[in-house]
């Protein structure tokens, strides 16, 4: 797992181990393995949510949607098995371990163009195993998204291989399991052997993939949220609130379209902040009659613990002005 500072090469498993660890310091914060089956808004400003997971309840005022997106894999022999493991989806989260290795595209025609620019600075031996995508519509489509794109195939030496793909099978595993997954990352060496339903294999030392993706929950979408293209749709100049008042989705779920751990991170981080101040005006606001307590007291208060927390525009955690 890589572009996480201080966790840069780990596994992506010794990294949840780690926040959970360093969560467990924080007397405020109850982590709960489960399934979340309903959200339920009590009424119709969405005051508070009923919220049912493990056949349990729990109330709350906010909620938030830091459910992922899941790769659609293929029903191809050997590509789930090996997945995350020698086949992976990110350049720059993954692929560093096998730079100058022989390296396997796999995806439809349409997504090579744009996959190959990303791989070029891992290795220049590359084909494109497009799995019988490789016909008239789909070359006019892939025409439309990257002009002129077999001249650049050939520039850069990338063959595309056509035939239908009947099994990957691991040959080689790049890892004996002693390795220590707090370490950062060091080369790997894999070796997969690719079947074709007609003709000779090929061997491959890695491959990048570029599958289509889905929300790994449907619990926003059953809860109202709006998606777009995919994604929840979330508003970044209202701390990422959906269309849904009171429900706030982050990370690869949401529709600002970055996938990566950094994102990820700042992202849940401004959704905080933001809901720390949103909740202290909601609390004022309740208190404001009787108590001599003007809203625009109110609300410099609030700026100020915006401005002390969200820290300066430059800095990595930096969650924006107070007005968005």
């Amino acid at each position: 797992m890589h572009d996480v500072l201080g966790f840069d090469g780990v596994t992506p498993a010794y990294f949840r181990w780690a926040a959970r660890e360093q969560l467990k310091h924080y007397g405020t914060v109850e982590m709960t393995n489960g399934t979340v089956t309903k959200i339920m808004p009590v009424d119709e400003q969405n005051s508070y949510f009923i919220v049912t997971h493990n056949n349990k309840t729990v109330t709350t005022r906010k909620v938030v949607l830091a459910t992922g997106l899941r790769d659609i894999l293929p029903a191809t022999p050997g590509v789930r098995e090996n997945w995350g493991n020698g086949i992976f989806w990110c350049p720059w989260c993954d692929g560093h371990e096998h730079a100058d290795q022989p390296l396997g595209l796999l995806g439809s025609l349409d997504n090579v163009p744009a996959a190959v620019r990303e791989m070029l600075t891992l290795n220049t031996d590359i084909v494109a195993l497009v799995n019988g995508t490789n016909t008239p519509e789909m070359r006019a489509t892939t025409e439309t998204k990257s002009p002129r794109w077999e001249a650049y195939l050939r520039a850069h030496n990338v063959g595309i291989d056509n035939r239908t793909i009947t099994a990957i099978t691991r040959i080689r595993n790049g890892t004996d399991g002693t390795e220590d997954p707090s370490l950062p990352s060091v080369p790997e060496h894999d070796l997969f052997r690719v079947e074709f339903a007609d003709g000779p294999f090929i061997e491959r030392a890695a491959f990048l993939a570029a599958f289509p993706s889905e929300q790994t929950s449907k619990i926003g979408e059953e809860t109202g949220v709006r998606l777009y293209g995919g994604r929840l749709a979330a508003d970044p100049t209202n701390g990422l609130v959906t269309n849904v008042p009171g429900v706030y989705a982050i990370g690869d779920a949401n529709s600002d379209n970055i996938t990566n751990v950094p994102h990820a991170l700042f992202s849940g981080k401004r959704t905080a902040v933001f809901l720390h101040v949103r909740l202290a005006r909601e609390d004022g606001d309740k208190v404001l009659n009787g108590t001599g307590v003007s809203r625009r007291d109110m609300e410099i208060e609030a700026r100020s613990l915006w401005e002390t927390v969200s820290g300066k525009p430059g800095d990595i955690l930096y969650a924006g002005e107070f007005d968005q």
